[in-house]
């Protein structure tokens, strides 16, 4: 199984996106999606935002996440 977790894009620089996932910032490839801006919501696997995702998104999955815990 593969899990993807949602993030805050930050900022992006050269291919790259520092994202905020629940209040832990990295740095991920951007490659994969197009006109990424500061503010747009991921969802990133293994290192790479695979797919923009709307904040309502976001949240659920951040929701779904907190209750496996």
């Amino acid at each position: 199984m593969c899990v993807g977790l949602p993030a805050k894009v930050a900022e992006i620089k050269d291919g790259m996106a520092v994202v905020d996932a629940s209040g832990v910032k990295r740095t991920v490839s951007a490659e994969l999606v197009e006109n990424l801006v500061p503010g747009d919501y991921v969802m990133v696997h293994a290192g790479v935002a695979i797919a923009r995702i709307g904040s309502d998104d976001a949240e659920e999955a951040d929701q779904v996440m907190a209750g496996i815990n």
